[in-house]
């Protein structure tokens, strides 16, 4: 029991250390939300308005990460005996529609600018601004992204493909207006903005997908799931034997239930030393794991009526 409640702790201490890199995308956000706005007040560009507006919805993704990050920092109670790290599920499926909405809104306001041409002004000036907010962007999603696959954190991951969907948002806005600039093709500035609606597009339903799958209780990751595969089959040359393995994830939490089949001449001592092995084997395999076995004997035929369990 004092070994669980420590590594709930942990757990616990690990979220909540995350909630630094929400604050750290929320700041980036504001800042670039003043950035973007002034270039489309300077230039009147479709696209840089478009890019502004993405900005917005970046800053309401990270207030959602901020939240759920501390939901999922919170200990396991009465009612939620697993934790609350599905949490993160909600961030990362809030942050992938918010993408799609985007996507949407940019490409109604490129088509109304697309029947509507409207010269574009201060170009220099516009673009210049728009490029400082596009590198605070990009620097902020590397560190989120560097982060979110270091702590297996999808809202942190989701809150990273975000702000490069914005990043590739804004480089194809800054590639239009220049090309506008340039040859004087007014219909290029909401053409490029279409197409970076579609990009954008593919981002925001890859993050739902993920969202459905972690909710779901999908398995682990292959590479993971044959971790605990090898720790399992190391026992079999000890004829020890094995079923009903499950395995799931649930935001920066994974989970593994296992049935071990012992010979039924063994102490109950001997064969929780053996399965306090077994779990600590896999602990030391994968990260933020929490282990349940159950003893069965080998010879019993009780203890393969559970066998349509197997995964």
């Amino acid at each position: 029991m004092a070994k669980q409640a420590s590594r709930g702790d942990n757990s616990r201490m690990h979220t909540q250390s995350l909630t630094r890199y929400a604050w750290l995308s929320i700041a980036a956000a504001l800042v670039t939300i003043a950035l973007k706005g002034a270039a489309w007040w300077l230039t009147g560009s479709v696209g840089l308005l478009s890019d502004a507006l993405e900005s917005l919805v970046n800053l309401a993704g990270a207030l959602m990460a901020l939240a759920m990050l501390s939901v999922a920092a919170q200990p396991e109670d009465e009612n939620h005996a697993y934790g609350h790290g599905k949490a993160e599920y909600f961030s990362s499926g809030f942050e992938g529609l918010l993408i799609l909405l985007a996507a949407v809104g940019i490409g109604v306001t490129a088509i109304e600018r697309l029947l509507h041409p409207q010269a574009i002004e201060q170009v220099g000036v516009g673009l210049a601004v728009s490029v400082v907010a596009t590198i605070i962007n990009l620097v902020t999603g590397r560190i989120l992204l560097e982060a979110g696959r270091q702590h297996r954190s999808i809202t942190l991951e989701a809150d990273a493909h975000h702000l490069m969907a914005d990043v590739w948002t804004s480089a194809g806005v800054i590639a239009g207006v220049g090309a506008v600039a340039l040859t004087g093709w007014l219909w290029l500035d909401p053409m490029l903005a279409l197409l970076v609606a579609a990009n954008i597009l593919w981002t925001g339903w890859q993050l739902l997908r993920r969202s459905a799958d972690g909710l779901m209780d999908v398995a682990l990751p292959p590479e993971q799931h044959e971790a605990v595969i090898g720790v399992l089959d190391s026992y079999r040359l000890q004829g020890i034997e094995y079923h009903a393995l499950r395995t799931r994830e649930s935001g920066t939490r994974n989970f593994v239930e296992v049935h071990v089949l012992v010979p039924g001449a063994w102490t109950v001592q001997v064969g929780h030393e053996l399965l306090e092995r077994i779990e600590a084997e896999i602990r030391g395999s994968i990260p933020n794991v929490t282990v349940l076995t159950h003893l069965e004997p080998l010879e019993d035929p009780a203890s393969h009526d559970d066998i349509r369990l197997d995964r």
